[in-house]
Protein backbone atom coordinates (compact mmCIF):
# COMPACT_ATOMS: atom_id res chain seq x y z
CA UNK A 1 0.00 0.00 0.00
CA UNK A 2 1.43 3.66 -1.07
CA UNK A 3 0.14 6.79 1.25
CA UNK A 4 -0.47 9.72 -1.88
CA UNK A 5 -1.23 13.52 -0.15
CA UNK A 6 -3.74 15.23 -2.10
CA UNK A 7 -1.83 18.79 -3.19
CA UNK A 8 -5.27 20.79 -2.80
CA UNK A 9 -6.51 19.22 0.25
CA UNK A 10 -3.55 18.26 1.91
CA UNK A 11 -5.26 14.94 3.15
CA UNK A 12 -3.72 11.67 2.98
CA UNK A 13 -5.01 8.59 1.69
CA UNK A 14 -3.85 4.73 0.69
CA UNK A 15 -4.31 3.02 -2.23
CA UNK A 16 -2.87 -0.50 -3.13
CA UNK A 17 -0.51 -0.75 -6.40
CA UNK A 18 -2.73 -1.36 -8.95
CA UNK A 19 -4.94 1.79 -8.71
CA UNK A 20 -1.58 3.18 -8.07
CA UNK A 21 -0.54 1.76 -11.56
CA UNK A 22 -3.39 2.90 -12.86
CA UNK A 23 -2.79 6.44 -11.54
CA UNK A 24 0.63 6.88 -13.03
CA UNK A 25 -0.70 4.90 -16.32
CA UNK A 26 -3.39 7.98 -16.39
CA UNK A 27 -0.98 11.10 -15.53
CA UNK A 28 1.94 9.83 -18.27
CA UNK A 29 -1.00 9.44 -20.70
CA UNK A 30 -1.92 12.77 -19.97
CA UNK A 31 1.22 13.74 -20.40
CA UNK A 32 1.56 12.11 -23.82
CA UNK A 33 -1.53 13.43 -25.16
CA UNK A 34 -0.65 16.60 -24.00
CA UNK A 35 2.52 16.53 -25.58
CA UNK A 36 1.02 14.49 -29.09
CA UNK A 37 -0.91 17.75 -28.85
CA UNK A 38 1.39 20.38 -28.50
CA UNK A 39 4.07 18.83 -31.44
CA UNK A 40 0.07 18.47 -33.40
CA UNK A 41 -0.74 22.17 -32.94
CA UNK A 42 2.58 23.72 -32.97
CA UNK A 43 3.25 21.63 -36.47
CA UNK A 44 -0.51 22.76 -37.70
CA UNK A 45 0.61 26.15 -36.81
CA UNK A 46 3.45 26.07 -39.22
CA UNK A 47 2.07 24.33 -41.57
CA UNK A 48 -0.81 26.97 -41.81
CA UNK A 49 2.10 29.84 -41.63
CA UNK A 50 3.18 27.95 -44.57
CA UNK A 51 0.61 27.71 -46.94
CA UNK A 52 -0.71 31.20 -45.16
CA UNK A 53 2.54 32.53 -46.56
CA UNK A 54 2.68 30.71 -49.85
CA UNK A 55 -0.93 32.11 -50.36
CA UNK A 56 -0.48 35.44 -49.75
CA UNK A 57 3.14 35.53 -51.78
CA UNK A 58 0.58 33.89 -54.59
CA UNK A 59 -1.77 36.45 -54.23
CA UNK A 60 0.66 39.35 -54.57
CA UNK A 61 2.18 37.65 -57.44
CA UNK A 62 -1.10 37.76 -58.69
CA UNK A 63 -2.53 40.98 -58.38
CA UNK A 64 1.09 42.08 -59.51
CA UNK A 65 0.45 40.30 -62.98
CA UNK A 66 -3.23 42.02 -62.96
CA UNK A 67 -1.60 45.20 -62.44
CA UNK A 68 0.82 44.53 -64.98
CA UNK A 69 -1.85 43.57 -67.79
CA UNK A 70 -4.26 46.26 -66.93
CA UNK A 71 -1.22 48.33 -67.13
CA UNK A 72 -1.05 46.79 -71.15
CA UNK A 73 -4.45 47.44 -71.30
CA UNK A 74 -4.32 50.88 -70.19
CA UNK A 75 -1.39 51.18 -72.48
CA UNK A 76 -3.10 49.81 -76.06
CA UNK A 77 -6.21 51.81 -75.29
CA UNK A 78 -4.26 54.82 -75.36
CA UNK A 79 -2.84 53.69 -78.22
CA UNK A 80 -5.79 53.53 -79.76
CA UNK A 81 -6.88 56.65 -78.82
CA UNK A 82 -4.19 57.98 -80.65
CA UNK A 83 -4.27 56.08 -83.35
CA UNK A 84 -8.46 57.13 -83.73
CA UNK A 85 -7.07 61.02 -83.65
CA UNK A 86 -4.67 60.52 -86.11
CA UNK A 87 -7.47 58.05 -88.15
CA UNK A 88 -9.51 61.43 -87.68
CA UNK A 89 -7.11 64.24 -88.24
CA UNK A 90 -5.52 62.04 -91.04
CA UNK A 91 -9.38 61.79 -92.86
CA UNK A 92 -10.18 65.92 -92.16
CA UNK A 93 -6.61 66.58 -93.54
CA UNK A 94 -8.02 64.63 -97.11
CA UNK A 95 -10.82 66.01 -96.90
CA UNK A 96 -9.34 69.43 -96.35
CA UNK A 97 -7.32 68.58 -98.88
CA UNK A 98 -9.91 67.19 -101.38
CA UNK A 99 -12.28 70.25 -100.92
CA UNK A 100 -9.37 72.35 -102.07
CA UNK A 101 -8.79 70.78 -104.94
CA UNK A 102 -12.89 71.23 -105.47
CA UNK A 103 -12.81 74.80 -105.05
CA UNK A 104 -9.77 74.85 -106.63
CA UNK A 105 -11.30 72.88 -109.91
CA UNK A 106 -14.27 74.81 -109.38
CA UNK A 107 -12.45 78.51 -109.69
CA UNK A 108 -11.14 76.58 -112.64
CA UNK A 109 -13.83 75.62 -114.16
CA UNK A 110 -16.10 79.29 -113.53
CA UNK A 111 -12.86 80.54 -114.78
CA UNK A 112 -13.66 78.81 -118.45
CA UNK A 113 -17.00 78.99 -117.91
CA UNK A 114 -16.48 83.05 -118.01
CA UNK A 115 -13.59 82.58 -120.08
CA UNK A 116 -16.49 80.36 -122.28
CA UNK A 117 -18.87 83.41 -122.18
CA UNK A 118 -16.19 86.11 -123.34
CA UNK A 119 -14.83 84.18 -126.03
CA UNK A 120 -18.87 83.22 -127.20
CA UNK A 121 -19.25 86.77 -127.12
CA UNK A 122 -16.66 88.09 -128.36
CA UNK A 123 -15.74 85.46 -131.29
CA UNK A 124 -19.87 84.51 -132.34
CA UNK A 125 -18.21 84.04 -135.74
CA UNK A 126 -15.78 81.43 -134.59
CA UNK A 127 -15.88 78.51 -136.66
CA UNK A 128 -18.19 75.33 -135.40
CA UNK A 129 -14.66 73.02 -134.71
CA UNK A 130 -13.93 75.85 -131.97
CA UNK A 131 -17.43 75.82 -130.36
CA UNK A 132 -16.84 72.02 -130.40
CA UNK A 133 -13.08 72.22 -129.50
CA UNK A 134 -14.34 74.18 -126.02
CA UNK A 135 -17.17 72.32 -125.87
CA UNK A 136 -14.54 68.49 -125.49
CA UNK A 137 -12.41 70.88 -123.19
CA UNK A 138 -15.63 71.61 -120.53
CA UNK A 139 -16.64 67.79 -121.00
CA UNK A 140 -12.95 66.88 -120.05
CA UNK A 141 -12.85 69.24 -117.54
CA UNK A 142 -15.99 68.06 -116.02
CA UNK A 143 -14.74 64.38 -116.35
CA UNK A 144 -11.41 65.50 -114.44
CA UNK A 145 -13.14 67.02 -111.85
CA UNK A 146 -15.64 63.45 -111.38
CA UNK A 147 -12.49 61.43 -111.30
CA UNK A 148 -10.78 63.74 -108.73
CA UNK A 149 -14.76 63.23 -106.41
CA UNK A 150 -14.41 59.33 -106.96
CA UNK A 151 -10.37 59.60 -105.93
CA UNK A 152 -11.28 61.48 -102.75
CA UNK A 153 -14.14 59.32 -102.00
CA UNK A 154 -11.93 55.32 -102.64
CA UNK A 155 -8.61 57.34 -100.72
CA UNK A 156 -11.01 57.68 -97.73
CA UNK A 157 -12.69 54.05 -98.22
CA UNK A 158 -8.63 53.11 -97.79
CA UNK A 159 -8.37 54.99 -94.96
CA UNK A 160 -10.89 53.78 -93.33
CA UNK A 161 -10.45 49.99 -94.34
CA UNK A 162 -6.72 50.15 -92.62
CA UNK A 163 -8.13 52.38 -89.98
CA UNK A 164 -10.49 49.19 -89.13
CA UNK A 165 -8.37 46.60 -90.10
CA UNK A 166 -5.33 48.16 -87.08
CA UNK A 167 -8.81 48.72 -84.80
CA UNK A 168 -9.65 45.14 -85.17
CA UNK A 169 -5.50 43.79 -84.56
CA UNK A 170 -5.67 45.87 -81.34
CA UNK A 171 -8.69 44.10 -80.20
CA UNK A 172 -7.40 40.86 -81.16
CA UNK A 173 -4.50 41.96 -79.11
CA UNK A 174 -6.72 42.70 -76.32
CA UNK A 175 -8.78 39.37 -76.32
CA UNK A 176 -5.27 37.75 -76.24
CA UNK A 177 -4.49 39.52 -72.63
CA UNK A 178 -7.63 38.94 -71.56
CA UNK A 179 -7.35 35.34 -72.33
CA UNK A 180 -3.76 34.86 -70.69
CA UNK A 181 -5.06 36.69 -68.03
CA UNK A 182 -7.78 34.09 -67.19
CA UNK A 183 -5.46 31.64 -67.98
CA UNK A 184 -2.96 33.10 -65.29
CA UNK A 185 -5.78 33.08 -62.73
CA UNK A 186 -7.31 29.65 -63.66
CA UNK A 187 -3.31 28.51 -63.28
CA UNK A 188 -3.85 30.51 -59.68
CA UNK A 189 -6.95 28.62 -58.52
CA UNK A 190 -5.40 25.05 -59.75
CA UNK A 191 -2.10 25.73 -57.71
CA UNK A 192 -4.11 27.00 -54.57
CA UNK A 193 -6.34 23.85 -55.00
CA UNK A 194 -2.99 21.63 -55.06
CA UNK A 195 -1.82 23.11 -51.94
CA UNK A 196 -4.58 23.10 -50.61
CA UNK A 197 -4.28 19.09 -51.18
CA UNK A 198 -0.99 19.10 -50.16
CA UNK A 199 -1.21 20.36 -46.68
CA UNK A 200 -4.42 18.62 -46.31
CA UNK A 201 -2.20 15.28 -47.29
CA UNK A 202 0.32 16.38 -45.31
CA UNK A 203 -2.06 16.82 -41.81
CA UNK A 204 -3.52 13.56 -42.61
CA UNK A 205 0.21 11.92 -43.17
CA UNK A 206 1.18 13.70 -39.69
CA UNK A 207 -2.55 12.38 -37.54
CA UNK A 208 -1.07 8.78 -39.18
CA UNK A 209 2.17 9.38 -37.51
CA UNK A 210 0.88 10.40 -34.25
CA UNK A 211 -1.30 7.39 -34.38
CA UNK A 212 1.89 5.17 -34.98
CA UNK A 213 3.26 7.05 -32.55
CA UNK A 214 0.93 6.59 -29.95
CA UNK A 215 0.64 2.81 -30.56
CA UNK A 216 4.69 2.56 -29.95
CA UNK A 217 4.43 4.43 -27.02
CA UNK A 218 1.88 2.37 -25.49
CA UNK A 219 3.61 -0.96 -26.91
CA UNK A 220 6.29 0.39 -25.16
CA UNK A 221 5.07 1.25 -21.69
CA UNK A 222 3.77 -2.60 -21.76
CA UNK A 223 7.48 -3.59 -22.84
CA UNK A 224 6.24 -4.83 -26.34
CA UNK A 225 3.14 -7.15 -25.07
CA UNK A 226 5.17 -8.79 -22.41
CA UNK A 227 7.89 -9.63 -24.62
CA UNK A 228 11.25 -7.99 -24.44
CA UNK A 229 13.75 -6.04 -27.05
CA UNK A 230 15.94 -9.11 -27.65
CA UNK A 231 13.02 -11.14 -28.18
CA UNK A 232 10.95 -9.06 -30.31
CA UNK A 233 14.10 -8.30 -32.30
CA UNK A 234 14.37 -12.49 -32.37
CA UNK A 235 11.24 -12.73 -33.75
CA UNK A 236 10.80 -10.08 -35.93
CA UNK A 237 14.59 -11.84 -37.82
CA UNK A 238 12.85 -14.80 -37.60
CA UNK A 239 9.95 -13.70 -39.48
CA UNK A 240 11.89 -12.99 -42.23
CA UNK A 241 14.42 -15.65 -41.97
CA UNK A 242 13.69 -17.56 -44.72
CA UNK A 243 12.34 -15.53 -47.26
CA UNK A 244 15.26 -12.43 -46.96
CA UNK A 245 18.00 -14.50 -44.61
CA UNK A 246 17.56 -18.20 -46.05
CA UNK A 247 21.82 -18.35 -45.27
CA UNK A 248 22.38 -16.03 -41.92
CA UNK A 249 23.65 -17.23 -39.20
CA UNK A 250 21.77 -14.87 -36.11
CA UNK A 251 21.84 -16.34 -32.58
CA UNK A 252 22.66 -14.64 -28.96
CA UNK A 253 26.67 -13.51 -27.96
CA UNK A 254 27.01 -16.64 -25.33
CA UNK A 255 30.97 -16.16 -25.26
CA UNK A 256 31.88 -14.13 -22.23
CA UNK A 257 35.59 -15.66 -21.83
CA UNK A 258 36.79 -11.94 -22.77
CA UNK A 259 34.85 -10.67 -19.59
CA UNK A 260 31.53 -9.30 -22.15
CA UNK A 261 29.35 -10.09 -25.02
CA UNK A 262 27.10 -8.72 -26.88
CA UNK A 263 23.47 -9.79 -27.52
CA UNK A 264 23.33 -10.89 -30.54
CA UNK A 265 25.54 -11.83 -33.97
CA UNK A 266 24.46 -12.04 -37.34
CA UNK A 267 26.44 -12.84 -40.25
CA UNK A 268 25.37 -13.85 -44.13
CA UNK A 269 26.79 -16.45 -46.60
CA UNK A 270 26.94 -16.55 -50.31
CA UNK A 271 25.95 -19.43 -51.58
CA UNK A 272 29.39 -20.81 -51.92
CA UNK A 273 29.41 -20.59 -48.46
CA UNK A 274 31.76 -17.65 -48.04
CA UNK A 275 31.34 -14.53 -45.34
CA UNK A 276 30.45 -11.50 -46.93
CA UNK A 277 28.74 -10.04 -43.71
CA UNK A 278 28.88 -9.73 -40.10
CA UNK A 279 26.86 -7.31 -37.45
CA UNK A 280 27.58 -7.27 -33.52
CA UNK A 281 24.16 -6.04 -32.09
CA UNK A 282 23.34 -4.67 -28.60
CA UNK A 283 20.14 -4.49 -27.42
CA UNK A 284 18.99 -1.49 -25.04
CA UNK A 285 15.69 -0.21 -23.34
CA UNK A 286 14.15 0.94 -19.91
CA UNK A 287 11.35 1.65 -17.88
CA UNK A 288 9.74 4.83 -18.08
CA UNK A 289 9.98 4.78 -14.39
CA UNK A 290 13.66 4.55 -14.25
CA UNK A 291 14.94 6.96 -11.90
CA UNK A 292 18.89 7.12 -13.54
CA UNK A 293 18.51 7.65 -17.60
CA UNK A 294 21.22 6.16 -19.65
CA UNK A 295 22.53 7.63 -22.74
CA UNK A 296 22.56 5.61 -25.74
CA UNK A 297 26.54 6.97 -26.00
CA UNK A 298 27.18 5.51 -22.62
CA UNK A 299 27.70 1.90 -24.49
CA UNK A 300 29.38 2.84 -27.49
CA UNK A 301 32.59 2.35 -26.13
CA UNK A 302 32.07 -1.53 -24.63
CA UNK A 303 29.98 -2.46 -27.89
CA UNK A 304 32.94 -0.58 -29.90
CA UNK A 305 35.09 -3.74 -27.92
CA UNK A 306 32.79 -6.47 -28.46
CA UNK A 307 32.61 -6.35 -32.07
CA UNK A 308 36.39 -6.15 -32.53
CA UNK A 309 36.86 -8.78 -29.65
CA UNK A 310 34.35 -11.31 -31.88
CA UNK A 311 35.90 -9.63 -35.11
CA UNK A 312 32.16 -8.46 -36.56
CA UNK A 313 32.97 -5.66 -39.43
CA UNK A 314 29.55 -3.82 -38.16
CA UNK A 315 28.16 -2.65 -34.44
CA UNK A 316 24.41 -1.98 -34.10
CA UNK A 317 22.89 -0.65 -31.01
CA UNK A 318 19.14 -1.27 -31.36
CA UNK A 319 17.94 1.52 -28.28
CA UNK A 320 14.74 2.85 -26.74
CA UNK A 321 16.88 5.08 -24.70
CA UNK A 322 16.57 9.18 -24.73
CA UNK A 323 12.56 8.23 -26.15
CA UNK A 324 12.49 12.40 -26.69
CA UNK A 325 15.85 12.73 -28.64
CA UNK A 326 14.75 13.55 -32.20
CA UNK A 327 17.90 12.62 -33.63
CA UNK A 328 17.58 8.67 -32.42
CA UNK A 329 13.76 8.97 -33.62
CA UNK A 330 14.02 10.25 -37.14
CA UNK A 331 15.63 7.17 -38.31
CA UNK A 332 19.09 5.63 -38.94
CA UNK A 333 21.83 7.10 -37.03
CA UNK A 334 25.14 6.68 -38.33
CA UNK A 335 27.53 7.22 -35.68
CA UNK A 336 30.97 6.16 -37.52
CA UNK A 337 33.06 9.85 -36.51
CA UNK A 338 33.13 8.31 -33.02
CA UNK A 339 33.77 4.28 -33.81
CA UNK A 340 34.30 2.81 -37.38
CA UNK A 341 30.83 1.31 -38.64
CA UNK A 342 28.42 1.43 -35.52
CA UNK A 343 25.02 2.35 -36.35
CA UNK A 344 22.19 3.53 -33.95
CA UNK A 345 18.94 2.31 -34.50
CA UNK A 346 15.18 2.19 -32.72
CA UNK A 347 13.64 -1.39 -33.41
CA UNK A 348 11.52 -0.52 -36.19
CA UNK A 349 14.73 0.24 -38.10
CA UNK A 350 15.54 -3.52 -37.17
CA UNK A 351 15.12 -5.25 -40.54
CA UNK A 352 15.46 -2.16 -43.04
CA UNK A 353 19.12 -1.56 -41.42
CA UNK A 354 20.25 -5.47 -41.98
CA UNK A 355 18.91 -5.44 -45.17
CA UNK A 356 20.40 -2.34 -46.50
CA UNK A 357 23.77 -3.65 -44.93
CA UNK A 358 23.42 -6.88 -46.77
CA UNK A 359 22.23 -5.69 -50.02
CA UNK A 360 25.54 -3.01 -49.64
CA UNK A 361 27.68 -6.47 -48.70
CA UNK A 362 26.46 -8.15 -51.53
CA UNK A 363 27.17 -5.77 -53.99
CA UNK A 364 30.99 -5.78 -52.75
CA UNK A 365 31.08 -9.40 -52.33
CA UNK A 366 32.23 -10.31 -55.85
CA UNK A 367 34.98 -7.79 -55.16
CA UNK A 368 35.88 -9.68 -52.17
CA UNK A 369 36.31 -12.97 -53.92
CA UNK A 370 38.44 -11.13 -56.19
CA UNK A 371 40.56 -9.68 -53.22
CA UNK A 372 40.13 -13.03 -51.50
CA UNK A 373 41.96 -14.87 -54.72
CA UNK A 374 44.44 -12.14 -55.09
CA UNK A 375 45.90 -12.33 -51.70
CA UNK A 376 46.18 -16.14 -52.04
CA UNK A 377 48.10 -15.43 -55.51
CA UNK A 378 49.83 -12.82 -53.19
CA UNK A 379 50.29 -15.45 -50.20
CA UNK A 380 51.28 -17.62 -53.28
CA UNK A 381 53.91 -15.28 -54.68
CA UNK A 382 55.03 -14.33 -51.34
CA UNK A 383 56.32 -18.02 -50.57
CA UNK A 384 57.49 -18.52 -53.72
CA UNK A 385 59.71 -14.93 -53.48
CA UNK A 386 60.74 -16.63 -49.93
CA UNK A 387 62.07 -19.85 -51.61
CA UNK A 388 63.76 -17.99 -53.70
CA UNK A 389 65.47 -15.48 -51.44
CA UNK A 390 66.26 -18.59 -48.81
CA UNK A 391 68.06 -19.58 -52.43
CA UNK A 392 70.04 -16.96 -53.08
CA UNK A 393 70.86 -17.00 -49.53
CA UNK A 394 72.19 -20.26 -50.26
CA UNK A 395 73.51 -19.75 -53.24
CA UNK A 396 75.95 -16.67 -52.02
CA UNK A 397 76.65 -18.37 -49.78
CA UNK A 398 78.12 -21.16 -51.61
CA UNK A 399 79.14 -18.60 -54.32
CA UNK A 400 81.20 -16.33 -51.47
CA UNK A 401 83.37 -19.24 -50.20
CA UNK A 402 83.64 -20.53 -53.87
CA UNK A 403 84.73 -17.05 -55.01
CA UNK A 404 87.39 -17.08 -51.43
CA UNK A 405 89.03 -20.64 -52.52
CA UNK A 406 89.23 -19.48 -56.02
CA UNK A 407 90.82 -16.09 -54.98
CA UNK A 408 92.96 -18.00 -52.78
CA UNK A 409 94.27 -20.25 -55.34
CA UNK A 410 94.76 -16.95 -57.71
CA UNK A 411 96.69 -15.60 -55.01
CA UNK A 412 98.55 -18.57 -54.76
CA UNK A 413 98.94 -18.87 -58.25
CA UNK A 414 99.74 -15.00 -58.46
CA UNK A 415 102.86 -15.91 -56.11
CA UNK A 416 104.00 -18.98 -57.80
CA UNK A 417 104.00 -16.52 -60.66
CA UNK A 418 105.76 -13.95 -58.96
CA UNK A 419 108.31 -16.68 -57.49
CA UNK A 420 109.26 -18.05 -60.88
CA UNK A 421 109.39 -14.92 -62.32
CA UNK A 422 112.40 -14.17 -59.97
CA UNK A 423 113.69 -17.29 -60.59
CA UNK A 424 113.38 -16.61 -64.51
CA UNK A 425 115.15 -13.32 -63.47
CA UNK A 426 117.44 -14.72 -62.07
CA UNK A 427 118.41 -17.52 -64.36
CA UNK A 428 118.28 -14.77 -67.29
CA UNK A 429 121.22 -13.24 -65.46
CA UNK A 430 122.78 -16.31 -64.51
CA UNK A 431 123.01 -17.07 -68.38
CA UNK A 432 124.23 -13.50 -68.89
CA UNK A 433 127.07 -14.47 -66.84
CA UNK A 434 127.86 -17.45 -68.37
CA UNK A 435 127.93 -15.90 -71.55
CA UNK A 436 130.17 -13.01 -70.42
CA UNK A 437 132.25 -15.44 -69.07
CA UNK A 438 132.22 -17.73 -72.31
CA UNK A 439 133.06 -14.69 -74.24
CA UNK A 440 135.68 -14.09 -71.61
CA UNK A 441 136.74 -17.49 -72.13
CA UNK A 442 137.46 -17.28 -75.84
CA UNK A 443 138.37 -13.70 -75.95
CA UNK A 444 141.04 -13.79 -73.26
CA UNK A 445 141.89 -17.38 -72.27
CA UNK A 446 145.41 -17.30 -74.61
CA UNK A 447 149.02 -18.16 -74.10
CA UNK A 448 150.04 -14.58 -74.95
CA UNK A 449 147.53 -12.82 -72.46
CA UNK A 450 147.96 -15.16 -69.89
CA UNK A 451 151.84 -15.11 -69.87
CA UNK A 452 151.52 -11.34 -70.16
CA UNK A 453 154.71 -10.00 -68.51
CA UNK A 454 155.65 -13.31 -67.53
CA UNK A 455 158.53 -14.09 -70.48
CA UNK A 456 160.07 -17.26 -68.81
CA UNK A 457 156.47 -19.29 -68.36
CA UNK A 458 155.57 -17.62 -72.23
CA UNK A 459 158.96 -19.39 -73.20
CA UNK A 460 158.34 -22.34 -71.60
CA UNK A 461 154.92 -22.94 -72.95
CA UNK A 462 156.01 -22.36 -76.45
CA UNK A 463 158.89 -25.04 -75.87
CA UNK A 464 156.04 -27.52 -74.71
CA UNK A 465 153.95 -26.84 -77.63
CA UNK A 466 156.79 -27.43 -80.47
CA UNK A 467 157.74 -30.71 -78.40
CA UNK A 468 154.98 -31.49 -79.03
CA UNK A 469 154.48 -31.38 -82.45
Amino acid sequence: MNEIICPHCKKAFTIDENDYAKLIAQVRTAEFDKEIHDKLQAETDKQKATYDLDKKETEIQHRAEISEKEKQIEKLKAEIDKFENEKKLAVNQALAEKESEISSLKAQLTTAESEKEIAVSQAVKVKDDELTRKDREIIELKSSLSNKETEKKLAVTQIEQKKDSEIASKNAEIQTLSSTIELKESEHRSKEQTLKANYEEQLKMKDEQIEKYKDFKQRLSTKMVGETLEQHCSIQFNQYRMTAFPNAYFEKDNDSSSGSKGDFIYKDFSDDGTEFISIMFEMKNEADTTATKHKNEDFFKELDKDRNEKKCEYAVLVSMLEADNELYNNGIVDVSYRYPKMYVIRPQFFIPLITLLKNAALNSLEYKKQLYIVQNQQADLTTFESNIETFKNSFLYTYENATKKHKEAIDGIDKAIAQLTKIKEALQTSDKHLNAANNKLESDLTIKRLTKNADSVYDKLIEIRNDNK
